[in-house]
Formats: structure tokens, C-alpha cells, sequence
């Protein structure tokens, strides 16, 4: 792959073959900074202008599924919610499933959707993925909001493991940015991608302790289940939010490292293949 580096003169742009490792070349992301807030601020205002309900639904969607799995978990199925009231477990789930979830759809997505621009116009392609984290953070924002509300509700006091949130929220993000960059490289010469990941993720769901907990897992199996690297992220994500079981630290330095690696992993991926987008698309 080639960049672009201004010379002296402005108007003179020399093309150079770039180094092995430029996968994150974050000076040349700051460059097209502007690029970035302009498509984060029209991915966000696309998303809610034609709804009747706006960002409600940022809401609503975590609510609504809070509810039926404190529903069928927690009143048919009569598991355990790790000693805190069941629908503020689910929602506490559903708030960093929900993030995972839009983050890897909407990254994975971003060069297919905007092939237009990819075809046409040339910058840092991986500005296109980074832009849509903008939207997933304000919906993770207004969320927390309402989980904090249903914690003064329920009468769950903060402990001091709460200032931790934003680090399972970025561990979070890296995983699922990770897991969407292969996504997007490889969804442009295969556009079946795009229909895979919705199966692939509702079948996450279930294999994931987002409506219950990681103790209600036979002690026989917790071993393979811990392998999904959401079983650490979720427990702790819960932990510090309403005070339940904390995750076990081999679960959490798994969790973190297979976070960093697939991030790291979808960069390089991402940028192998930047060179082909324009052409394939």
C-alpha cells in the first residue's frame, strides 16, 4: 500500500510504498481528522432523523430485551442473578452486549455502505470504521444513563469498582473493532459476510452470560464457555457496575489479551488488504 506525504510545498504529494507494519499509522489518521468527525456526525444524524421515536430507541432496545430475559430467565427459568435485582442484571448485560453488537455491525458495514467514497476519493481507509465508534459511544452514553437511573431505583449503591466501566467499555470496543475491521476487509469481495454476522451474533448472544450469569454454566463446561472472551468482559463489566461476583483474573487477563490481539490482528488484516478495496468494490 502507498501513502501520501505532503512535501515542503503543499501542492506536491509524492507517493511512497509504505513500511510492513502501518496498520496504525495514527499520524496519518489525525491528518484526516476532519474526515472523521464529518462521517461520525452524519452516521449519527442518518440514524435518527427518519425515526419517529429518535434516540429513544437507544433505550428501548436494551429496556425491551432487559425485560423479557428477567422475564424468561428470571421468572420461568428461576436462575440466579448474582444477588442483584434480575432486570437491572439484564440490562446491565444488554447495555455491553448492545455495544459490542452495533459497533461490530456498523464497522463491518463501512466500506460496502460508503463504496462511493472508497471508489473515488482517496484517504486513510480505516478512517471509515473509526468513524463509526462516535455513534456506538453516545448510545453506550444515554444508555448508562438509564442503568444508573434503575440502580437509584433498585437501591444499588456504587462501590469503587465502578470507576473500572470505561475500561471494560474500551476492552469492549477493541474486540469488537477488531472482530468488524476482518469483517469489512473481507465483506467487500464477499458480500455474504453481511449476512452472516446478524446469524453469527444472535447465536453470540445465547453463548454469551448477557441474561445470566456465568455461575448458572454447569462447572463442567465453564472451561470451554470461557474461551468466548464477552464471558470475562460482561462479568466484569457487571461487577463494577452492580457489585456482583467478580470475574475470575485468569478469565479477565484472557478477556483483555484476546481483546488487544483481534484488535491488533484487525488493523494489520485491514490494511493487508486496503490496497484491493477500490478495485473489488
Amino acid at each position: 500500500m502507498t501513502t501520501i506525504r505532503p512535501e515542503a510545498n503543499d501542492s506536491v504529494l509524492i507517493l511512497r510504498p509504505a513500511q510492513k507494519w502501518r496498520a496504525l499509522n495514527l499520524r496519518e489518521i489525525w491528518r484526516f481528522r476532519d474526515l472523521v468527525m464529518a462521517l461520525a456526525s452524519r452516521d449519527v444524524k442518518l440514524r435518527y432523523r427518519q425515526t419517529a421515536l429518535g434516540v429513544a430507541w437507544v433505550v428501548l432496545q436494551p429496556l425491551i430485551a432487559a425485560a423479557i430475559f428477567a422475564f424468561v430467565f428470571g421468572h420461568v427459568a428461576k436462575l440466579k442473578s448474582a444477588g442483584a435485582p434480575y432486570f437491572a442484571f439484564a440490562f446491565a448485560g444488554m447495555l455491553a452486549w448492545t455495544a459490542f453488537n452495533n459497533t461490530l455491525t456498523k464497522v463491518s458495514g463501512s466500506l460496502v455502505q460508503n463504496s462511493h467514497l472508497v471508489s473515488k476519493i482517496f484517504f486513510p481507509r480505516l478512517v471509515l470504521p473509526i468513524s463509526m465508534l462516535l455513534s456506538s459511544v453516545i448510545d453506550f452514553a444515554v444508555s448508562l444513563v438509564v442503568m444508573v437511573i434503575l440502580m437509584v431505583i433498585y437501591g444499588i449503591a456504587p462501590h469503587l469498582q465502578i470507576l473500572l466501566t470505561p475500561v471494560w467499555f474500551l476492552l469492549i470496543l477493541l474486540l469488537s473493532l477488531g472482530v468488524g475491521l476482518i469483517a469489512s476487509a473481507l465483506m467487500v469481495p464477499y458480500r455474504d459476510v453481511q449476512y452472516i454476522i446478524p446469524v453469527a451474533t444472535q447465536f453470540l448472544l445465547y453463548a454469551s452470560p448477557v441474561a445470566y450469569a456465568l455461575a448458572s454454566v454447569p462447572a463442567r463446561w465453564q472451561s470451554l464457555y470461557g474461551l468466548n472472551p464477552l464471558v470475562g468482559l460482561l462479568e466484569g463489566f457487571r461487577w463494577s457496575l452492580l457489585g456482583t461476583a467478580a470475574p475470575a483474573w485468569r478469565e479477565v487477563l484472557y478477556a483483555a489479551a484476546f481483546s488487544l490481539v483481534m484488535f491488533v490482528l484487525g488493523a494489520y488484516y485491514f490494511k493487508h488488504m486496503e490496497r484491493r478495496f477500490a478495485d473489488v468494490i
